[in-house]
């Protein structure tokens, strides 16, 4: 079946809260991480069958549930999961949010690599731990690991925990399975266990080989602990699920008490049927989708390349989320994002919304039809033009 990526759905007035979250209905919102592409058909119909039963109570999580995960991550990416070691639950940030509890105290500390997901910061704090950035290193449009600096920082006893995102938003890598075995040797060696938020596996662009952090040894799989979703990669985060893989039976069951002491482990039963959809029926939609993330992505290389040379954008070799040097304007992410919302109306994020290491960077969501992109780099155009005019 051959999918239509350009049409373009209306999403104002259905309460999206990336839509529908600006007043101003002449605003275009290429900010918050979720498709303006319809629902791959198989997910859909899926979904429908289940309406029809016309009853929505407690759902009991079946094993063909269990199995559609596992046969998926056996066939796609060599990663072999038992069913035992599957937790579910409502979100990947619940998720991060119960493992930080379940494995530290408060006082302790959590690596993480900036400029990196926002949710990072508020689970590490909320659950009354610190974060440590050891931040990427910027250079020829894209990032890398600062290992020295990882290694330095994980030497501090106050460390407990590390969170890897993998692939990483906002920066766009998808980690080699080099670079993963220096960050899982590092962390083994200082005793940290590894959390590896990876809801954005699927969505790694042609080219581009995503590794399950956990799948790269036993070593590995036994000192981390891995979040998985269909939600961005399928667009289905409104359906609330996700997973959490951890092979070690005694992490695994701290992990599951403190799950259930959030209550975040009673999952939906559209959740449930959509998931199995999705990994048992949408192969060749994620295939094709992530060429026309590919294609949309190429468009914003060659726009900015011909019309803005001053704002080179990162490397994209995952996620469907750009990453749009803006330095030369001299002025602060959020002020920037402010502005483009108020005169060009263009709802971006404002790079410091990922860590400090994001200052004088924009990022932008590409999952929607090619005309969306190609206004939205209109909008930034006029109101970049304006601005050197009157420097």
């Amino acid at each position: 079946m051959i999918y239509d990526f350009d049409e373009k759905i209306q999403r104002r007035g259905t309460d999206s809260y990336k839509w529908d979250s600006a007043a101003d209905d002449g605003i275009l919102p290429m900010w918050v991480a979720d498709m303006d592409f319809r629902t791959a058909p198989a997910i859909t119909d899926a979904v429908r069958r289940r309406i029809g039963h016309d009853i929505f109570g407690y759902t009991k999580v079946p094993d063909t549930y269990y199995r559609s995960i596992t046969d998926w991550f056996s066939r796609r990416h060599g990663w072999r999961i038992e069913k035992e070691w599957i937790i579910c639950t409502t979100g990947v940030v619940p998720a991060i949010s119960a493992i930080i509890r379940a494995l530290t105290s408060p006082g302790d500390k959590v690596l993480i690599q900036g400029p990196v997901y926002n949710c990072f910061y508020s689970a590490i704090r909320n659950n009354s731990c610190e974060p440590v950035s050891s931040s990427l290193i910027y250079a020829d449009r894209t990032y890398r690991m600062d290992f020295e600096d990882l290694e330095r920082k994980a030497s501090d006893p106050a460390v407990r925990l590390m969170l890897l995102c993998n692939p990483h938003n906002p920066a766009g890598r998808v980690w080699t399975r080099d670079e993963l075995t220096k960050v899982g040797d590092i962390c083994i060696r200082h005793g940290i266990t590894v959390i590896s938020d990876e809801i954005h596996c699927e969505l790694t662009l042609p080219g581009y080989t995503y590794t399950p952090f956990a799948s790269i040894s036993g070593e590995f799989q036994r000192h981390s602990v891995s979040c998985i979703s269909p939600s961005k990669s399928f667009n289905i985060a409104g359906l609330q699920i996700a997973d959490i893989v951890c092979a070690d039976g005694a992490l695994r069951e701290r992990i599951d008490k403190a799950a259930h002491t959030n209550e975040i482990c009673n999952v939906n039963p559209f959740g449930i049927v959509a998931t199995e959809a999705a990994y048992n029926e949408c192969e060749g939609w994620i295939l094709q989708l992530m060429e026309y993330i590919k294609g949309n992505y190429d468009y914003m290389v060659d726009f900015c390349r011909k019309n803005l040379p001053d704002f080179p954008v990162t490397r994209l070799e995952g996620t469907y989320l750009a990453w749009m040097d803006c330095r030369c304007l001299d002025m602060a992410s959020e002020r920037l994002e402010e502005k483009l919302l108020h005169e060009a109306k263009l709802w971006l994020n404002a790079g410091t919304m990922y860590g400090p290491e994001g200052e004088g960077f924009m990022r932008w969501n590409l999952a929607c039809p090619r005309a969306n992109v190609e206004e939205g780099l209109i909008r930034f155009y006029n109101f970049a033009a304006s601005r050197y005019r009157s420097r």
